[in-house]
């Protein structure tokens, strides 16, 4: 089944930085796109950031230039990272990774990681 495995948050303080890992598995790759979201207490998840089967990425305007996402593409395992820098207290917030996988087990709605917390203070 797909599974997805975020990894590498924790307590930072302003201006620090982390990086995020997130390992898919369970299905065969076929360099669909990988996208990081996030949510804060008390708001609705937002979109974060995608990397593309090209190689190209996509960012939300508050991390433009601060985040960048990259990806590590290996036959059983693919991992998708968030690199970020220059975290600020709005940052904070629980990170999910997301894919719609491919294949037979492309799903619309998209599966889901169980999150990694980020705190910035």
């Amino acid at each position: 089944h797909v599974q997805l495995v975020e990894s590498g948050g924790g307590l930072v303080q302003p201006g620090g930085s982390l990086r995020l890992s997130c390992a898919a598995s369970g299905y065969t790759h076929c360099r669909e796109t990988m996208s990081w979201y996030r949510q804060a207490p008390g708001k609705e998840r937002e979109f974060v950031s995608e990397i593309y089967s090209d190689g190209s990425t996509k960012y939300t305007d508050s991390v433009k230039g601060r985040f960048i996402i990259s990806q590590d593409n290996a036959k059983i395992t693919l991992t998708v990272y968030l690199q970020m820098n220059s975290l600020k207290p709005g940052d904070t917030a629980m990170y999910y990774c997301k894919t719609k996988a491919c294949g037979r087990w492309y799903k619309t709605s998209g599966y889901w990681g169980q999150g990694t917390q980020v705190t910035v203070s």
